[in-house]
């Protein structure tokens, strides 16, 4: 007797395959992820200030629309997709002294955007680590988690919780 694994992408004996999407339906699907950039109170300072790096913000930006565009040479059973968008935003907290990067992605396909929203927010958050280790190699990075996600089969689906 054949046991059924929960996971995707497995097949019936337990190997590795990369899932099928030829028959599903296109639809429009988003999905949005954050992760949170640590710092310490010197540091967020230097970030939010002048940075001699320039702006930090924007090639963290760059770095996350990258990332997620280049999603399926990264993960690999991940499906190549036709992003039609990718959005970075970052919120700053100073009172927590951290950084929220907000990854956003959006297509018309067969298959959701949740690893490429993922990985632009860890990408971009990484991105904000290098280029202030100089100065802080204390930062954490933490958090990184799916925040919503819309369209396919099992439709919408948001975090309930922070």
């Amino acid at each position: 007797m054949t046991k059924t694994s929960p996971f995707t992408h497995l097949d019936k004996l337990g190997q590795a395959h990369m899932v099928d999407i030829t028959e599903k339906q296109v639809t429009s699907r988003t999905a949005t992820a954050q992760s949170i950039v640590c710092f310490s109170a010197d540091s967020f300072n230097k970030l939010t200030e002048d940075n001699p790096k320039g702006d930090v913000f924007a090639v963290a930006r760059i770095a996350g629309i990258q990332a997620a565009k280049r999603c399926a040479d990264l993960i690999p059973l991940c499906h190549s997709l036709a992003l039609s968008n990718v959005s970075i935003d970052f919120n700053l907290l100073p009172d927590k002294h951290q950084v929220q990067v907000l990854a956003q992605c959006k297509l018309a396909g067969k298959t959701g955007v949740e690893m490429e929203a993922l990985t632009a927010a860890s990408i971009a958050a990484l991105t904000l680590y290098d280029m202030c280790k100089a100065f802080d190699k204390g930062i954490v990075i933490e958090h990184t988690c799916l925040l919503e996600k819309t369209g396919g089969k099992s439709g919408h689906w948001q975090r309930t919780t922070s």
